[in-house]
């Protein structure tokens, strides 16, 4: 029967990665605060000491502390978001409705002798708002605006011990990324992005390709005078995945040395992914354009084609931390991480390619069909670090208590801040339990709350510049279930 488990499980959890691929909220940008409740309700703390098979996400080393057999964890993370947009210069604001993303988790190890090693699933991380269609973000285009963004592994640990002080541990990673995205932007960011020839500056971003030529010669032509904005839409509307998708690869490698009976340190990398570019058909580039063509009457042309988000990767980390045992009931632990967001979120690229036929009479008089648009929305990331310590205490045999805290830098320059992407989240408040139900199952949950971050930047508008402030607070909560065998 154990046998049969042990082949059972792994086999359930690659079939249940298929069902719930999910995604996720930004707190470390878009790197979640931490990953299991054991963790989690250390402050995320969980480079140095056996935090189950969530290691595998944090140190992949640590499965090596595990004790002899096989566990399984099947957990669910719920993200609470609170977000909130105000326009300094109208007095508008718009709340994100995206104020609820679950995730469930599973993981198997199995340690036997010197050697651990295992399977699972688990969200990485992204982000995601969702406003409403009479949202001043709209910009008078009367849709939703919105976006969701999710990453998410499949895990592949082993883990080993060298000898009775020292282990060494690494995974291979599938990697999955998936992005809905529904963005307007007004005449001015548009023009922006364009440049000189449509009386903008490229400060935020730039556009170029043969659709933004077509486009100026009919400005220059006097066929259009004005437009009043534009729209990149591809969604499917799914709570699981978004329509643009893209796969990879990732790796961990990791270490764990025991210094002595109360102290042990524990150190790993996690490398950049090498992530496909997200592609998604069934996009649509809609411009909202006035002039003579349009018989003076503000009219909008829908755009059907391809999109692809090009070299999005989730960036390379470091982490190191130690764990030390007080005594008998309480273990201190403490963590770093750095994570490399500058390399990776630099710029956020998108190439939009028309298709052949367009069934809208301006976009095929226009001769949009075929054509194509890079568009490059500057980003600008610095890197994150990340100082996360907590505290576990065993009130008794069954019953441990724990809480923690995270410290952590904003990321993203004020001036480049999207309402859409608002991955502003710093510090981060910790509680968590857990319980022995037997010696062959438990219980642990942890509670996180983010206390509100503000943050004021710049937004041009038709009307010119205003002041547009982010609000983000955040409450998570994680529950998991262990059993052992």
């Amino acid at each position: 029967m154990k046998k049969n488990l042990a082949v059972f499980y792994p086999v359930l959890l690659a079939v249940l990665t298929l069902f719930f691929a999910s995604n996720a909220h930004a707190t470390n940008g878009m790197n979640l605060e931490g990953y299991g409740p054991i963790a989690t309700g250390m402050g995320g703390a969980s480079m140095a000491y056996d935090n189950g098979t969530a290691a595998m996400m944090n140190n992949p080393a640590t499965l090596g502390l595990m004790p002899e057999g096989d566990r399984l964890d099947a957990a669910l993370g719920l993200l609470g978001p609170h977000v909130k947009t105000a326009n300094g210069a109208s007095g508008e604001s718009s709340t994100s409705s995206a104020n609820a993303f679950y995730m469930p988790a599973l993981g198997f190890v199995k340690k036997s002798g010197r050697l651990a090693y295992g399977i699972g699933m688990f969200s990485q991380g992204g982000m995601g708002t969702d406003y409403s269609a009479d949202s001043f973000l709209a910009w008078g285009s009367n849709e939703k605006v919105r976006s969701e963004l999710g990453v998410g592994r499949v895990i592949f640990p082993v883990a080993y011990n060298v000898n009775k002080d020292f282990t060494i541990g690494g995974s291979l990673d599938f990697v999955w990324a998936s992005l809905d995205l529904k963005m307007a932007l007004n005449g001015a960011q548009f023009a922006d992005l364009v440049g000189p020839s449509f009386g903008g500056s490229q400060t935020y971003g730039t556009a170029s390709g043969s659709m933004v030529n077509t486009l100026g010669g009919a400005f220059s032509g006097g066929f259009l005078t004005g437009l009043n904005w534009a729209r990149f839409d591809f969604s499917d509307d799914s709570a699981f995945t978004g329509k643009a998708k893209a796969t990879g690869f990732g790796a961990k490698i990791g270490g764990v040395y025991k210094v002595s009976d109360a102290l042990t340190l524990g150190a790993s990398y996690h490398s950049k992914t090498n992530l496909s570019d997200m592609e998604a058909n069934g996009a649509t580039l809609s411009m909202n354009v006035v002039g003579p063509a349009t018989g003076g009457v503000p009219a909008t042309v829908p755009v059907t084609g391809k999109i692809k988000i090009v070299d999005f990767q989730w960036p390379q980390m470091i982490g190191a931390g130690a764990a030390y045992q007080a005594s008998e009931k309480l273990m201190l632990v403490f963590d770093y991480k750095w994570i490399n967001w500058k390399d990776e979120m630099k710029n956020f690229k998108m190439s939009f390619t028309a298709d052949a036929s367009q069934l809208s009479p301006l976009a095929s008089g226009f001769g949009l069909g075929g054509q194509f648009m890079n568009a490059t929305l500057y980003q600008n990331w610095k890197d994150q670090n990340v100082f996360m310590l907590g505290a576990g205490y065993k009130v008794s045999p069954d019953w441990t208590i724990r809480a923690g805290l995270s410290i952590a830098n904003n990321p993203i320059p004020d001036k480049f801040l999207l309402p859409l992407f608002p991955a502003i989240e710093k510090n981060h408040v910790m509680v968590g339990a857990g319980y022995m139900i037997s010696k062959a199952s438990s219980v642990d949950a942890s509670f996180t709350y983010a206390p509100e971050v503000k943050v004021t930047t710049t937004m041009l508008t038709n009307t010119g510049p205003v002041p547009v402030t982010v609000s983000h607070s955040q409450t998570n909560a994680q529950l998991m279930y262990s059993y052992r065998f």
